[in-house]
């Protein structure tokens, strides 16, 4: 029987981040993914002779500039392919809206003098909060019971650094906290285009509408995150996703890590209360007394180790884990370049997006709420063959699309509603570029199913885990497994459902690696 210091489960970037910090730090690793190919929800994929895609993440804005140093990346291969790259809020008419910089430091297009003045306020007060809570992302969650004084001086970090934002900012930033994000838009903004786009921003990726509470909140989220050293600034990897899964995999096997394919975890091995190890579907035993798992924590804790592990009141609440995914996917092969009327040619490199207003946005949202699929959905598009043209044959382009709502298993409610929810995603396409469904050689669409089932996400949801207040911080995913450590010795989290949460960030792997290699398995 094959013995290791720690065993990681999932080759996802979680999974690989985690294991290439362990095995820098002198230990001997495995790495086990259960699909024949690495890389989870951040792979890049051929869906089309010639025609490649990052097949769920497809924009990098979140990963960690720690990681990014500690584990060398760049010297690895990561390379970008854009950076900084606009969004720009579609409109039929052509009366386009285009966030420049970093997050609309620059407005150009259809606006008002007076939003732009309310958004240049608006936007300085999201990230001056955003940048509050953002040295959290790298921290374990304290512990708000039997905490020590590491606990304290995290809570003490937080509360300074609201206090500098001074009296009259701190007063907004407690007042904001539990908003929805239609609230604050319509305190400062009049442009339905404008509110339309910020709030695709804070919902894409959730189970939640604008109007529902938290919704700022995943706003904040996704403001933490940084591209090429700038806040909330968004780029495209060369290589699409695939790029960073490629970077992370060489630098794992630069320290010694053992990545195994194909090679699915079946069980966890438990004696006398403490893993042992790991029992493989084909029934082959690998020992180790740590093993550290990227796959969500229901699954992993559940049906992995198995709840007769763990006490019932852990168990309820990890049962009680929400895991609603609501965003499909849409991967076009393209025989030309389509047009977006009115649209300069530099705009449409960069990030495209289909939400006129927030409440077209809520619209969807109730659609979700009771298992069926927005007809109008709202959309996100990038052409990364103009960036990286790798991705496609000569003269021929890729579209990569995300579509929101559409409720987990909203295609078993009626044998047509894959196909109509298909119609409806090219017919919002149709009427703001005219003629692209003529471009279409291959459409592939990815239901939050058809994801579950490729990655084994929860739901097809990208975090895990909802991204709501009570399931963030030191309650992700749950109290007793906030800090990495579980309840069971030798079992830790390092995935999307840990703190802070998902997209191509890497901090819950950075913050495990940190707890493994103290030695101290701490849980609240």
């Amino acid at each position: 029987m094959q013995s290791f210091d720690a065993i990681v489960i999932g080759a996802g970037h979680n999974g690989l981040a985690c294991a290439a910090l362990l095995g820098a730090r002198g230990k001997r690793v495995l790495l086990l993914e259960a699909a024949e190919m690495i890389g989870g929800g951040a792979r890049t994929v051929e869906f089309a002779p010639g025609f490649r895609v990052s097949e769920i993440a497809h924009i990098l804005g979140q990963l960690h500039p720690d990681l990014v140093s500690m584990l060398k990346l760049e010297r690895h291969g990561l390379a970008l392919a854009a950076q900084a790259i606009p969004t720009t809020a579609l409109s039929p008419d052509g009366a386009h809206l285009t966030f420049e910089g970093a997050f609309g430091e620059r407005l150009s297009g259809a606006v008002s003098d007076e939003d732009r003045q309310g958004w240049a306020r608006l936007r300085t007060r999201l990230l001056a909060f955003a940048g509050v809570l953002r040295p959290l992302l790298r921290e374990q969650p304290p512990r708000l019971r039997n905490g020590g004084v590491a606990d304290m001086l995290t809570l003490g970090k937080l509360a300074l650094a609201v206090r500098r934002l001074g009296q009259a900012e701190m007063r907004e930033f407690l007042r904001m906290a539990l908003m929805n994000i239609a609230d604050v838009l319509d305190e400062e903004i009049e442009s339905d285009l404008l509110k339309g786009a910020v709030a695709f921003d804070a919902v894409l990726g959730t189970h939640l509408g604008p109007r529902s509470p938290n919704s700022l909140m995943t706003l904040y989220y996704r403001l933490t995150g940084q591209s090429g050293g700038s806040q909330a600034a968004i780029a495209l990897p060369k290589g699409g996703m695939g790029g960073v899964i490629d970077a992370l995999a060489s630098a794992a096997r630069a320290a010694r890590v053992e990545i195994r394919t194909s090679a699915a975890v079946g069980r966890l091995r438990v004696e006398q209360g403490a893993v042992t190890g790991v029992v493989l579907w084909d029934g082959e035993e690998i020992r180790s007394p740590c093993v550290v798992s990227s796959c969500d924590p229901k699954a992993t804790i559940l049906k992995l180790a198995g709840a007769r592990h763990f006490d019932t009141g852990f168990v309820r609440r990890v049962n009680n884990i929400r895991q609603r995914g609501n965003v499909a996917r849409l991967h076009l092969a393209l025989e030309s370049l389509p047009d977006f009327a009115g649209l300069p040619r530099e705009f449409l490199a960069g990030r495209l997006l289909i939400a006129p207003s927030v409440m077209a946005i809520e619209k969807g949202f109730d659609a979700a709420k009771y298992g069926g699929a927005a007809g109008e959905p709202a959309l996100e598009i990038v052409l990364p063959s103009l960036s990286d043209p790798t991705l496609a044959p000569p003269g021929k382009h890729v579209a990569s699309i995300s579509a929101i709502y559409a409720a987990s298993d909203f295609e078993h409610k009626a044998p047509a509603a894959r196909e109509s929810f298909l119609k409806a995603i090219l017919a919002v396409l149709e009427r703001h570029a005219p003629g692209i469904g003529a471009l279409v050689s291959t459409a592939n669409l990815l239901t939050p199913g058809d994801i579950e089932r490729g990655t084994g996400m929860p739901g097809g949801h990208w975090h895990h885990g909802e991204l709501a207040i009570g399931q963030m911080l030191m309650l992700r995913p749950v109290p007793e497994a906030a800090r990495y450590a579980t309840p069971l010795h030798g079992l830790y989290l390092c995935g999307a459902g840990s703190h802070p949460g998902g997209g191509v960030m890497g901090a819950a792997a950075l913050n495990a690696a940190k707890v493994i290699l103290s030695g101290k398995q701490q849980h609240a």
